[in-house]
């Protein structure tokens, strides 16, 4: 047996009545309808089914909605892509993407300067003070601006390392706040 375009588009109503349960072979399905990020699906929608399927951007979150430890490991680790994620072949000398980024006269020190801005960003949004944000501003604003100059300037953000003294003030910083 198979159905028909409208039965796959528009589901069938449940015979009990009861809106947040559908139908399945007989079967009724127990509790509501779950979307993969938690929510559950009003009986409305269904009823609908894909007539009306459409994506919406720039609404909400999209990173999703993180716990305070799993934003905090992802900043680190961010920072760790920006400044230590490589080794140098025969050195002991670690570099991230910062460096190789800031390889592209102007426009890589604006594109790693930008992600270091988001980090600070981040910083503030968990609740971080007025005194310990200058001072990651402070260490952003001195990789950005000696970042410029060319070789240079690459070689002192290779050994700066800005995202991870930023990160390293929030973790202590943190670490002193009292657990909720």
């Amino acid at each position: 047996m198979t159905m028909s375009d409208d039965d796959i588009l528009a589901p069938r109503r449940s015979r009990s009545g009861s809106g947040s349960r559908a139908t399945f072979s007989g079967k009724e399905a127990r509790g509501p309808i779950i979307d993969q990020e938690g929510h559950e699906i009003r009986p409305e929608t269904l009823e609908q089914g894909f007539r009306e399927f459409r994506f919406e951007f720039g609404q909400g979150n999209p990173f999703g909605y993180l716990t305070r430890e799993q934003r905090i490991a992802r900043l680190e680790a961010i920072a760790k892509l920006l400044d230590v994620a490589f080794i140098l072949p025969g050195t002991n000398i670690r570099y991230g993407i910062d460096g190789l980024i800031g390889l592209i006269p102007v426009v890589g020190d604006i594109i790693t300067t930008a992600i270091s801005l988001w980090l600070v960003r981040e910083a503030r949004a968990l609740g971080a003070p007025w005194y310990i944000t200058a001072r990651m501003l402070g260490n952003v604003a001195v990789d950005g601006v000696v970042g410029m100059v060319p070789f240079a300037g690459d070689a002192f953000d290779v050994m700066f390392r800005a995202n991870m003294r930023n990160v390293r003030l929030l973790r202590r910083w943190l670490e002193k706040q009292p657990r909720i």
